[in-house]
């Protein structure tokens, strides 16, 4: 099962990208206004530089990702 990890913006230089789903720091998501990023990982061992951060499974992240601090407001 994969979990995902909020962390913010400042934090994406601590990433060890060998740990994590992502590849690079070119195919992250950022929140609209870029303060916050998501991390995604298989819940088999929470990376060392993620341990202690909230944790949340997939419908939980869907919901969070689809608010407004993370999706564009198109009727604006």
């Amino acid at each position: 099962m994969r979990k995902y990890v909020i962390i913010n913006s400042d934090e994406v230089q601590n990433i060890d990208f060998n740990q994590v789903l992502e590849k690079s720091e070119n195919t992250i998501r950022y929140s609209q206004d870029k303060t916050k990023t998501f991390i995604k990982f298989e819940d088999t061992e929470v990376p060392s530089f993620l341990e202690g951060k909230e944790q949340f499974n997939s419908e939980e992240i869907l919901s969070i990702l689809s608010g407004p601090e993370w999706t564009e407001n198109s009727g604006e």
